[in-house]
């Protein structure tokens, strides 16, 4: 964690909302909370659960520092301070597995335990989970696009900070991406690091040829040339010329501006003129996945991809409506009463009780879920998608390497009928109600 402990990374307001449950001696109280979107981000038809591992990682180390306490000394009376001090993580949490697909209205993480509690967790989950899903996301639908063409991340520089970089390099990831640019991302997480040159090591030299072979002398087992600086064609034929007179292999040249697909068909057909059959051509410069689709139905000869910007920015859509929902309470010894909230607009109601996600497998692929209340059971077949991660404050979980994480995303996407994962009007995926809910739900909306 690049802040050490991170107790104060939430929103005043959790807080407040604690010291009054505190103050009313109802802190205690059981509760549920669900996290969870509204819509399908980037108007697709699907999401991939990340961020998980964090939420691990900063609900284990979640304490209250003295200098914590004294900071909150100026918002809140010394005997609340005390209460926080004796804090002692003590929920149950279930979660969908990272890579798994998940869609709206439906649990990412289920968090049950002391009112007080669940509480303070709304703002760090929410951060974690928002942000983490969105990329996966992204990266899932880009590399959907360029199959099966690899895709570089290669978006440090325009993310949002240092956090955002190192999140979103993890998660593009888990969404498919082969490799990083990012190399702080690729220590902490065990991602393929590759990298080529700028323009600026071209211009450091006087002529391009020179510095194409500076660039071979330092790295004699070849690599990929950066042929855009001044003239694409011409760059090309200096890079074949450079690897010619020196037995160097090229192993690719990279495209960074210009109508990449024209260019790239151009570059191709030189290249295999004077017998560069197996060098690669790798494009950037402002890609996503309708980019790529349209230059693949263009049957241009591309077949590496580096995306920056429109991957860990998100730019399109570059925040996930995720929530985190009170959906049950109840005092010590008591039954459970199921909550719903009601809203002016539709999309804002909740679902109330102690939801679980139950998914419906056809063969091998995945044919529809039905969200349920524990408490009322339900009689639709197929697998509960909530796990346990927690267990009275306790890690019960796995955490899997992020290597197996991309693994059971790969595996998710394949079970998902083409015509959801389509970028252009994806067919919905089935989500529904099991019937004891909704009539749950009915019948606390006629009291309200």
């Amino acid at each position: 964690m690049r802040f050490g402990n991170e107790a104060l990374l939430t929103d005043l307001y959790q807080l407040t909302m604690v010291y009054g449950y505190w103050k009313e001696r109802i802190a205690e109280h059981e509760a549920v909370f669900h996290l969870y979107f509204r819509k399908k981000p980037f108007k697709g038809g699907f999401a991939l659960a990340a961020g998980l591992d964090d939420v691990v990682g900063y609900i284990e180390s979640l304490k209250f520092s003295p200098s914590d306490l004294e900071y909150l000394s100026h918002f809140f009376e010394r005997p609340f301070l005390d209460f926080l001090s004796k804090f002692t993580f003590q929920c149950d949490v279930d979660a969908v597995p990272e890579g798994s697909l998940v869609f709206p209205q439906e649990p990412l993480l289920r968090v049950r335990g002391p009112l007080w509690q669940a509480q303070m967790l709304e703002s760090p989950l929410l951060n974690r989970v928002n942000f983490e899903t969105l990329i996966a996301t992204k990266a899932a639908r880009i590399c959907l696009a360029a199959h099966p063409d690899p895709v570089v991340e290669f978006g440090m520089r325009r993310a949002q900070g240092p956090d955002g970089a190192i999140s979103a390099s993890r998660a593009a990831f888990i969404g498919g991406c082969e490799s990083t640019s990012h190399v702080l991302a690729g220590k902490l997480f065990n991602i393929p690091v590759v990298g080529t040159q700028a323009h600026s090591w071209i211009m450091a030299f006087d002529e391009e040829v020179e510095a194409f072979r500076a660039f071979a002398r330092s790295f004699p087992k070849g690599g990929i040339l950066l042929v855009d600086t001044y003239d694409s064609l011409r760059g090309v034929q200096h890079a074949m010329d450079v690897a010619r007179a020196l037995k160097w292999p090229l192993k690719g040249i990279r495209l960074d501006s210009g109508d990449l697909g024209t260019l790239s068909i151009a570059c191709r057909k030189l290249l295999d003129e004077q017998g560069f059959h197996e060098t690669k051509i790798m494009a950037s410069n402002e890609l996503d996945e309708y980019a790529i689709h349209a230059l693949k139905k263009q049957n241009t000869p591309i077949c590496i991809w580096g995306v920056g910007t429109h991957l860990v920015t998100a730019k399109d859509q570059p925040a996930l409506d995720g929530i985190y929902k009170l959906a049950a309470i109840r005092k010590p010894g008591q039954p459970w009463k199921p909550k719903v909230k009601l809203s002016d607009q539709q999309d804002k109601a909740t679902n109330p009780g102690i939801l679980q996600v139950r998914r419906a497998l056809n063969g091998q692929t995945y044919t529809g879920d039905v969200l349920y209340d524990e408490e009322l059971g339900t009689k639709a077949k197929g697998k509960d998608l909530l796990i346990p991660l927690f267990r009275k404050g306790k890690f019960v979980g796995e955490r899997p390497s992020l290597r197996e994480i991309q693994a059971h995303a790969k595996n998710e996407l394949s079970r998902l009928p083409e015509s959801i994962k389509q970028l252009d009007r994806p067919q919905p995926y089935p989500v529904t109600l099991d019937p004891l809910l909704v009539k749950q739900k009915q019948t606390l909306l006629k009291k309200l």
